[in-house]
């Protein structure tokens, strides 16, 4: 049978791969840094598994290829417009210093110009991949340092095509200035025009043509072959390959076509993109790294402080507060994967030797696999910071949007924290209910626009002390916390309850397991969206199908029995609801106060015979500002706690007696 060499490396490759990122994941590290690892064991200064190099090398080129065609077609005029001051001010600042602070490193260590600027270029870029990502996963993206991160690695996935483009003029000491620099730009201007055209008048009748013979694979081939035209385009005429594929994404991205586009080339983007990251890892040299361990730490820790550094310093200079600033710094500390596509192409033009290139792979790589454990304790070190000596001005930062106090005599007001959808509404339905406000929000834009409106909002950030005394958080009545942090509500949550015992707090959040740290730090109403979403999609299923309206409340209810449920399940207890001898369709929630001289006092559950006698559930207890979810037959009442009962009207009715004061009989005496 005939050999195939590339198809024996593919299984070699693939297979070792599932084995490392399934300890990645085990370790909660990231893919890219699997693929990494999975090069360095397949390479020849490993195992030497791999036999046809060059083949693998041709499949790492088509991931760059597809990796730049999705940046290209992800690349959005409107996107930038929403993050206009993080991408304009904050991506350059901080693309600009880092490039700054690279060159006077190379230069101070006696490499020519061109390479110190090299160095600029390496250092300045972030892993989009693995910081959105583990936003992602955090709910973070939203959040203001969220926002920043975002704004600022768009700037960098743009910034990245100039820079390749420039690294081939690097040489030697100096910058190779001559025609063939003029010739380039003309061929460059040549094939923007081109671009431009071609997006504004042949590929969308193109598109709309093969669209509407509804043929996924037609369509499929169709954008492949756009791709990899343009790509070999502008490399037959001496540009890069990488600039013609972002050039074929921005062809697509204006179109309507683009998030199909998107969807269609994404899988094979993580497959070809694998290849190569575990081509670069297959170039790092095991005994190199051995054999000088503390030059390549000594080297990884001054990279991650500099780029620290240069990154808060941008969000500083963006007016953000300490805490976002310190959040951003940490999470754009690492070596970015398109730092490894400028590696290749600089050492391919000699800007450095084998010996800089071995310390940047190992370098990189250690900086990416820091990310996930830096991101994580990042909060903790904000923290940290915050509880210095510190001038306000640079923990709340210096944008002039004055953090004041509400009008003088505000009592019994809402403090709604965050001004999203959920911010707005209830800041709209307060003020139809006659019921005072104050905003806290951390957007400068969006303060200013609302203040314009006369809205009573203030730039701030809750997780300041300072910041909810201002809000006059001691005669407060309600908090509200409806921010896309949960760090940060966390935080809010466990200030505010110190601050106000009597306060009430209301808490949203994305998931259900979300719900016990925020009621263990003193909330009063945690409400995930993850719930409430599924209810409402429910709700207007139901009455597409003209199901009755009281039908539908009762199963609403019945669903808001189980997610009290799946609150308890989540916390490993034993079912309590299977218990119930009623329809789930007639169960009712009702949260009773255990007012001064009721008969429950005193007692355990047991001895009330709750349940057995009853027929309702206590599935919890409100203590003060404890939560008690695991309620147990030993749990005893004491006076004003509110538990959270669960049976049927009748039953309920009967039950709530028992938390009234007991009543005297006068004939009796």
């Amino acid at each position: 049978m005939e050999d195939i060499p590339l198809l024996r490396d593919i299984v070699v490759i693939f297979g070792l791969s599932i084995v490392v990122l399934l300890l990645m994941h085990r370790f909660h590290l990231p893919a890219i840094v699997g693929f990494l690892f999975t090069g360095v064991l397949c390479g020849p200064y490993a195992l030497g598994l791999i036999k046809a190099q060059a083949n693998v090398q041709v499949l790492a080129n088509i991931g760059i290829i597809l990796l730049l065609f999705i940046v290209g077609m992800e690349f959005s005029f409107k996107k930038i417009l929403e993050y206009r001051s993080y991408f304009f001010i904050g991506g350059a600042l901080q693309v600009g210093l880092t490039v700054l602070a690279g060159m006077a490193v190379g230069m101070g260590l006696g490499r020519p110009w061109g390479e110190a600027l090299f160095l600029g270029f390496l250092l300045s870029l972030s892993s989009t991949a693995i910081v959105l990502r583990m936003l992602s996963d955090r709910t973070e993206s939203d959040s203001p340092h969220g926002k920043v991160i975002v704004g600022m690695m768009i700037f960098q996935d743009i910034i990245a095509i100039p820079m390749m483009l420039t690294i081939p003029l690097l040489c030697g000491n100096c910058l190779k200035y001559d025609i063939s620099l003029v010739w380039a730009l003309l061929k460059g201007v040549g094939i923007l025009a081109g671009v431009l055209f071609s997006a504004i008048k042949l590929v969308p009748l193109l598109l709309y043509r093969i669209a509407k013979t509804g043929s996924r694979e037609l369509f499929l081939l169709s954008v492949f072959t756009i791709c990899l035209s343009v790509a070999w385009v502008t490399s037959s005429i001496g540009l890069s390959l990488s600039l013609g594929a972002f050039l074929a994404g921005l062809i697509i991205s204006d179109s309507e076509y683009r998030t199909e586009a998107i969807g269609d080339i994404l899988p094979f983007k993580d497959i070809f993109t694998s290849f190569f990251f575990v081509s670069i890892g297959m170039l790092l040299d095991i005994g190199f790294v051995a054999a000088q361990p503390l030059t390549i730490l000594a080297l990884t820790a001054g990279i991650l402080l500099l780029k620290m550094f240069t990154a808060g310093f941008a969000t500083f200079l963006l007016g953000m507060p300490l805490r976002t600033v310190i959040l951003t710094a940490i999470a754009m500390s690492q070596v970015g994967e398109f730092s490894f596509v400028l590696a290749r192409v600089g050492f391919t033009e000699h800007l450095g030797s084998n010996y800089h290139y071995q310390l940047f792979l190992a370098v990189a790589v250690l900086t990416m696999a820091m990310t996930p454990s830096m991101m994580a304790w990042s909060p903790w070190v904000a923290q940290q910071f915050l509880r210095l000596p510190l001038p306000n001005w640079i923990k709340f930062g210096f944008k002039p949007l004055p953090i004041t106090k509400p009008v003088d005599g505000f009592k019994n007001h809402v403090i709604i924290v965050g001004f999203g959808i959920s911010g707005r509404n209830l800041a709209r339905s307060s003020k139809e209910a006659a019921i005072p406000y104050v905003i806290l929000e951390m957007n400068p834009e969006t303060v200013r626009q609302e203040k314009m409106k006369g809205e009573p909002i203030n730039f701030g950030d809750a997780t300041h002390d300072l910041v909810l005394k201002h809000a006059n958080i001691h005669e407060a009545k309600v908090l509200a916390v409806v921010i896309n942090d949960p760090i940060a509500s966390s935080r809010i949550v466990e200030s505010a309850r110190k601050l106000n015992k009597k306060l009430y707090i209301v808490v949203r959040t994305r998931y259900l397991r979300e719900m016990r740290p925020m009621y263990e730090l003193g909330a009063d109403e945690v409400i995930p969206d993850e719930f409430g979403s599924s209810v409402e999609v429910f709700t207007r299923v139901l009455r597409t199908y003209h199901v009755p309206t009281d039908q539908v409340e009762k199963i609403i209810s019945g669903m808001r029995i189980e997610g009290y449920e799946m609150l308890r399940l989540l916390y490993k207890e034993p079912s309590t609801l299977s218990d119930l001898q009623v329809s789930m369709s007639d169960v009712l929630i009702e949260t009773l106060k255990v007012e001064e001289g009721a008969p429950i006092i005193g007692k355990t559950l047991v001895e009330i015979e709750l349940r057995g006698r009853y027929g309702v559930t206590a599935m919890l207890i409100k203590r003060g500002s404890e939560t008690i979810t695991n309620v147990e037959a030993k749990t005893r009442i004491l006076h004003n706690d509110v538990v959270v009962l669960v049976g049927t009207h009748d039953n309920l009715s009967r039950a709530s007696e028992l938390f009234k004061p007991q009543r005297v009989d006068a004939s009796s005496g």
